[in-house]
């Protein structure tokens, strides 16, 4: 009589560690916790981060899903404010507010070194050519954008920056790009089209800018790719979008949410193609984001009837140990 080794190969390996070079497909069972693992490819997903302190909309962010940034944004309307909060993976800690309060701004770098330029100020919906740097802990002055302005959208590091597009015409957009260098903005290469309310990332040699809204769309699905003096077309975006967030890379890019309607859908991009990929657990717009591709980091915003404390972790698609379980 056959057994069941000889019909269906090898049994399933008693092991007290996890292997080290698992291959996919892989099972084995750790006797140390009594449990039966698998080497297998986790699809990705959005997962609940920690609240943020502050409810707020139209807000900024810079950093990474462990280290990130949230600053600006309007708590209560018409209030702008310059709450700053820092995210450390698991929660929010709130840190010393921005010099102006204001929202729709563009935010740039790290959780240490971060920049924010432009924004909505009062009276009324003034646009501001004001930027801040930010050193961990607190604000400084820096040099002013050439064209003061909101709804832009901003990429690169505190000293190698990028801000893009943005508006007044509310209706239109503007070309307009900066180049940041950590005390001066000097003028870079136009978007071929005006945009604003789009989201970019990457760097200030390797942007990306994508979506937005043009005359008289609701948020379009185009994609332009930075190389330091000029912009390129990119593939389109599955679906049209506007105040969404960006995390990521000119080559490894996330997408997310955005407007019209709110919206929890997200994308991937890989240099030419965007591909669509898991969905936030909560719909929404005129939130923030930061981290990579493979780790995004997504929070505040506008979600249906409210302004949101909401904040997501996306994890991409990977290869890893799973436990097996009977469903």
């Amino acid at each position: 009589m056959s057994t069941y080794k000889e019909i269906k190969g090898q049994l399933v390996r008693k092991v007290s560690e996890d292997p080290t070079d698992a291959q996919l497909g892989q099972i084995w069972y750790n006797t140390s916790i009594g449990t039966l693992k698998g080497y297998v490819t986790v699809d990705a997903a959005w997962a609940s981060g920690g609240n943020m302190g502050t409810a707020r909309d139209g807000l900024a962010g810079a950093g990474l899903q462990t280290a990130g940034l949230a600053f600006g944004g309007q708590d209560t309307s018409p209030a702008r404010t310059g709450k700053t909060e820092e995210y450390n993976g698991l929660s929010w800690a709130e840190q010393n507010d921005l010099s102006t309060a204001r929202n729709i701004l563009g935010g740039a770098g790290t959780q240490t070194a971060g920049l924010a330029c432009g924004g909505v100020i009062p009276p009324g919906n003034t646009a501001t050519n004001a930027t801040e740097e930010y050193g961990g802990s607190s604000w400084t002055s820096g040099g002013a954008l050439g064209t003061a302005r909101y709804f832009l959208t901003a990429a690169g590091t505190q000293t190698a920056g990028l801000a893009v597009g943005g508006s007044p015409p509310a209706s239109a957009g503007l070309t307009n790009v900066e180049e940041y260098d950590g005390s001066s903005w000097t003028a870079g290469g136009s978007l071929p089209v005006a945009k604003r309310s789009s989201a970019a990332c990457g760097t200030q040699t390797a942007g990306l800018n994508f979506g937005g809204k043009t005359t008289p769309s609701g948020g379009v699905k185009t994609t332009e790719e930075y190389d330091g003096s000029s912009w390129t077309s990119g593939g389109d975006m599955n679906a049209g979008r506007r105040t969404h967030a960006a995390a990521g890379s000119q080559t490894a890019a996330l997408g997310f949410a955005g407007y019209p309607p709110n919206r929890s859908d997200c994308e991937k991009y890989d240099g030419s193609t965007w591909s669509v990929t898991a969905s936030m657990s909560t719909a929404r717009r005129y939130l923030a984001g930061a981290g990579t591709q493979a780790a995004g980091l997504g929070f505040g915003g506008y979600a249906p009837g409210a302004k949101t404390t909401a904040t997501e972790e996306f994890t991409d698609t990977f290869n890893g140990s799973k436990v097996i379980t009977s469903s």
